[in-house]
């Protein structure tokens, strides 16, 4: 892994082997990946320019990076199908490890894999880790001072960087209080999930809770179980009121 000094980008070399497809079509595969962290909580993926199979129309100038230099955008062509800026490269970047590669925008491509398994969202982080305990600490969750839900046999999620998040079985939760939503949200660590909106009194407050019905492997253990927006409800663990964590 490489970090410059001056731009505090973090850059490192991934064995995977990475595609990216659009309507269909292969537009890059690559065994030698770089994962690049524009920002702190991610990475994006960049191929190197041999490994990209689509055509790439230049656009001109894309948006400038204080950290990578100027960007060049381009269109996406492979086989009929196109993605207008779904490419960028930084060929006169003061990053050098950059100015051979090629940055896909991921929410232009339509599939991402790593190996031979979708990805969704963005790329994996390495440094990233999903921890799912079993606990038989008691947790209570409030929403305007009424309880929606109660349990002794929590599943507690612990995820690099973000606050533990507790999952209760559904025979634990009002969930005669929750409201169905067709709010769909994905994880490239847990998978997809659905949401409820949370009735309390006269208030109803949107996609307050939210389940995995099939969730990824590293995160079987949650199957089923609710979780609630902690940022935003009351959760009481042994009795004792949680500090609400600030949101990201």
């Amino acid at each position: 892994m490489s970090t410059s000094q001056k731009t505090k980008i973090r850059i490192e070399k991934s064995g995977k082997r990475v595609r990216a497809y659009l309507g269909g079509r292969l537009v890059a595969d690559t065994t030698g990946p770089f994962l690049v962290w524009e920002v702190p909580y991610y990475p994006t993926y960049y191929f190197p320019e041999a490994d990209v199979r689509a055509e790439l129309v230049e656009e001109g100038l894309g948006k400038r990076s204080p950290s990578r230099g100027d960007a060049t955008a381009y269109t996406v062509k492979v086989d009929g199908a196109e993605a207008r800026g779904g490419a960028v490269r930084y060929t006169e970047s003061p990053i050098e490890e950059l100015r051979g590669l090629v940055r896909l925008d991921w929410a232009a491509m339509d599939a991402w894999f790593e190996e031979d398994e979708e990805v969704f969202v963005h790329p994996r982080d390495p440094y990233t880790r999903v921890d799912v305990l079993a606990a038989s600490r008691h947790v209570r969750v409030e929403v305007d001072g009424v309880t929606v839900a109660e349990s002794s046999s929590p599943r507690l999620l612990f995820e690099t960087g973000l606050p533990v998040r507790y999952y209760l079985p559904k025979t634990h939760v009002r969930m005669d209080l929750l409201e169905h939503t067709d709010t769909v949200t994905h994880c490239p660590y847990k998978g997809t999930a659905e949401y409820w909106s949370v009735r309390a009194g006269e208030n109803v407050h949107e996609d307050l809770a939210w389940s995995y019905p099939t969730p990824l492997d590293e995160s079987r253990k949650i199957a089923g179980l609710v979780c609630f927006y902690s940022e935003k409800v009351d959760i009481f663990v042994d009795g004792v009121l949680q500090p609400r964590p600030s949101a990201r």
